[in-house]
C-alpha cells in the first residue's frame, strides 16, 4: 500500500523536490553576498536583490496553499472520481488503512517541503529581518518562523477532506483554495491578536513626530500621532487621550487649532490647511493636555505566538483528518 501511494504521488513529489533544489541553489548563490552587505552597510540589505526578496516572501506565502490545492485535493478525489478506490478495498486493505497511508505519506512529504523551504528562506533573510525589525507585523509573521509548517498541514488536510466530500477534483481544488485563504485571513486579522492580551504604553506628543488630523463623515475632527518605534513589535492601535482616557473633542481641537475649520468637511485628512506656525501652536496646546497611547504585542511574544498559531493549525488539520476518517468509514459507499 505504501509503494502504491508513493507511485501515485511521485510526480507531485518530484516537482516539489525540484522547487526545493532550485530555491536552494539560488539562496546559496546569493546568500553570502547579502551577508557581506549586512556586515559592511547593514541598512543597504533592504535594497539588495529586492525582486528576490519579494519573490521568496511570495513563495513561502503561496506554497502552503498550493500544497492543499495540488497535493491534498486530488489525493482521494481523483480515486473517487475514477472509481479505482473500489479495487483497493477488495485487496484486503481496509478503508481506514487505505486513507491513513495516503494521508501520512503525502502529508509528511508536504510538511517536509514547506518546512524545508521556510527554513532556507529564513536563513537567507535573517540579515533583512534584523535590520527591518518588523517580523511580528501581519505582513511578515506568516512567512517566517514555524507557522508555514502548520499552514501546510492544514491546507493539505483541508484539500483531502474536501476531495472526499465532493468526489470531484476540480471543485475540491477550488474549495480548498477559498477555504484556506479565508481561514488564513480570519486568523491573521481577528484571532492572532487575541493569543495574549496586548500591552499599552503612554508617550508624550512631540512636535517633530508624525501628527495629523482627519474629519469623519459626520463632521467629527480626529487627531492622530505616529507610534513610537518599538522594534519587532506588532502595533495594534495608536490613540490620543487625556489622563481620564478621553479623546480630544472637535470643540477643543477647533479652539486649539482655529485654522482646522477651513479644512475638508467630511471623510478626508486635513493635511495642508493650517500654516506651519499654527500647527506648532496647535500641537503645543494639544500636548499640554493630551498624550499618545500605543497598544501593541511586544517582540518577546513572537515565538509564543508562532507556537500558538502553529498548534492551532495543526489541531485544525487533525480535526479534518478525523472527519475524513469518519466519512470514509461511515458515509462513503
Amino acid at each position: 500500500m505504501i509503494r502504491l501511494a508513493w507511485r501515485q504521488f511521485r510526480a507531485e513529489g518530484a516537482i516539489g523536490l525540484g522547487v526545493l533544489v532550485v530555491v536552494a541553489v539560488v539562496l546559496a548563490a546569493t546568500g553570502p553576498h547579502l551577508m557581506d552587505v549586512y556586515r559592511s552597510t547593514p541598512h543597504q540589505v533592504l535594497t539588495t536583490d529586492p525582486r528576490l526578496q519579494n519573490a521568496l516572501a511570495a513563495l513561502v506565502l503561496i506554497v502552503p496553499a498550493l500544497v492543499g490545492v495540488f497535493f491534498g485535493a486530488p489525493l482521494v478525489a481523483r480515486e473517487l472520481e475514477a472509481g479505482t478506490y473500489r479495487l483497493a478495498w477488495t485487496q484486503s486493505v481496509t478503508r481506514v488503512r487505505w486513507l491513513a497511508v495516503k494521508l501520512a505519506l503525502v502529508g509528511l512529504a508536504s510538511s517536509l517541503l514547506v518546512g524545508g523551504l521556510s527554513l532556507m528562506v529564513a536563513w537567507w533573510a535573517n540579515p533583512i529581518n534584523i535590520v527591518n525589525a518588523d517580523r511580528f507585523t501581519p505582513a511578515n509573521f506568516g512567512v517566517s518562523g514555524i507557522v508555514p509548517f502548520g499552514y501546510a498541514l492544514f491546507a493539505f488536510a483541508l484539500g483531502a477532506t474536501t476531495g472526499i466530500f465532493f468526489r470531484r477534483t476540480l471543485p475540491a481544488m477550488a474549495t480548498t483554495l477559498v477555504g484556506f485563504v479565508g481561514v488564513r485571513l480570519a486568523v491573521t486579522f481577528w484571532i492572532r491578536a487575541h493569543f495574549a492580551g496586548p500591552l499599552a504604553k503612554a508617550f508624550a506628543i512631540q512636535p517633530t513626530g508624525g501628527f495629523g488630523f482627519s474629519m469623519s463623515p459626520s463632521g467629527v475632527i480626529q487627531v492622530s500621532v505616529q507610534a513610537p518605534n518599538i522594534p519587532n513589535a506588532w502595533v495594534l492601535s495608536t490613540t490620543v487621550v487625556d489622563r481620564a482616557g478621553r479623546a480630544p473633542t472637535s470643540a477643543f481641537l477647533l479652539k486649539a487649532c482655529p485654522t482646522l475649520g477651513s479644512g475638508p468637511q467630511s471623510g478626508h485628512a486635513i493635511t495642508k490647511g493650517p500654516p506651519v506656525s499654527s500647527i506648532q501652536n496647535c500641537i503645543t496646546a494639544i500636548s499640554a493636555k493630551f498624550h499618545g497611547v500605543v497598544t501593541y504585542q511586544p517582540a518577546s511574544r513572537y515565538w509564543p505566538f508562532q507556537i500558538d498559531e502553529t498548534v492551532l493549525f495543526v489541531v485544525l488539520a487533525l480535526a479534518l483528518v478525523g472527519v475524513s476518517v469518519w466519512w470514509i468509514r461511515r458515509r462513503l459507499t
